[in-house]
């Protein structure tokens, strides 16, 4: 890797830090929850929804060391800073305890309530 990769990583390997707000536990335990099942857009065959499948991936990359990241991971690592900035700026009013808005941003590692 050029010397520009590893500055674009380390900001990449930042920004996901920033925003995923739980640990590779509490992301996986929330992942059996009905709540995390019953949000996200999921395929025309009604399987597995897009924000879960990247849960599973983030628990993966939470696990994994920071040397040991591929391209591939810290595209997917971009992808959930991308998605939790932009579902993060549609914040409801009023109390989102229990909401889908915050069940969708879990999904993606991050519970806007830790950081409230």
């Amino acid at each position: 890797m050029t010397k520009d990769v590893h500055e674009d990583a380390d900001q990449i390997r930042h920004d996901f830090s920033e925003a995923v707000t739980m640990t590779a536990s509490e992301l996986e335990s929330w992942l059996e929850t009905d709540e995390s099942r019953s949000v996200g857009q999921k395929s025309s065959d009604g399987s597995e929804s897009t924000g879960h499948a990247s849960g599973r991936r983030i628990v993966e990359l939470l696990r994994t060391k920071k040397d040991d990241l591929s391209e591939s991971d810290l595209e997917h690592m971009r992808k959930v800073t991308g998605y939790v900035a932009r579902h993060s700026a549609q914040r409801p009013d009023g109390d989102v305890r229990d909401t889908a808005w915050r069940y969708s941003l879990m999904n993606w590692g991050h519970d806007p309530l830790a950081t409230d």
